[in-house]
């Protein structure tokens, strides 16, 4: 009986926590994303950093730390990339409260151009997750971005730029531990932005994205940086 209350109470507070989200509340992703392909090689680094915040400044959401090693094979057309990320997530409002995640992840990179102004990338990205408290699960991701160039005929120095994409998450297994269940289907992000190509190494981007789950829905200001090293 005791262990059946306890089940009980462990749902309720893993379910509760999300439902606490003020969703009318617009929060900010500050985001930096980085490249480096070694001259003359197939391989390289890429990964991002990202402060998270429920409010925009001060209600951390989350900080995500994400590295991984890219691999180029000549004339495919496609980045393969095997990578790490360490991830910290806080509650919603005045608790204090985190908790940690470890993910590992491999990742295809598929960009495509559409006519003279329409650039398309396909990601495709499947994750293996160690979140603290939680069995091990894995998730499947699919992303399509699209960049447009609104001054220019392509995405060169000063161009300014339309900026859109869809990701939709799936999550592998549904059963987390302890009783607790997820959704097959996680989230969905759908976002749109504007861009500024500042030099061929340098690009920067705001806007804002909706991201949607099973338990609530909330809009995210974004700014990032797009850093060819």
């Amino acid at each position: 009986m005791r262990h059946k209350i306890f089940i009980l109470l462990a749902v309720f507070s893993f379910s509760s926590g999300f439902s606490q989200v003020d969703e009318s509340q617009t929060g900010a992703w500050y985001m930096y994303f980085y490249n480096l392909q070694f001259k003359g090689s197939p391989w390289g680094i890429q990964g991002d950093f990202q402060y998270r915040d429920w409010q925009g400044l001060g209600d951390m959401e989350q900080l995500l730390l994400r590295s991984g090693i890219t691999y180029s094979p000549k004339g495919a057309g496609v980045m393969l990339t095997l990578g790490y990320a360490n991830i910290t997530t806080g509650e919603f409002g005045e608790s204090d409260s985190t908790f940690g995640e470890n993910r590992m992840y491999q990742e295809a990179l598929i960009p495509q151009k559409l006519g003279n102004r329409f650039y398309l990338t396909h990601r495709f990205r499947y994750e293996q997750r160690f979140v603290e408290n939680q069995d091990f699960r894995t998730r499947y991701r699919y992303n399509l971005f699209l960049n447009v160039p609104l001054n220019r005929k392509a995405l060169t120095k000063k161009a300014i730029y339309a900026a859109l994409y869809n990701e939709l998450f799936i999550n592998g297994q549904t059963d987390i531990g302890d009783g607790r269940e997820v959704e097959l289907f996680d989230r969905n992000r759908t976002y749109l932005g504007i861009g500024y190509v500042l030099s061929p190494k340098i690009r920067f981007q705001l806007g804002w994205m909706n991201q949607k789950t099973v338990d609530w829905g909330k809009g995210q200001l974004q700014f990032s940086m797009h850093h060819n090293i």
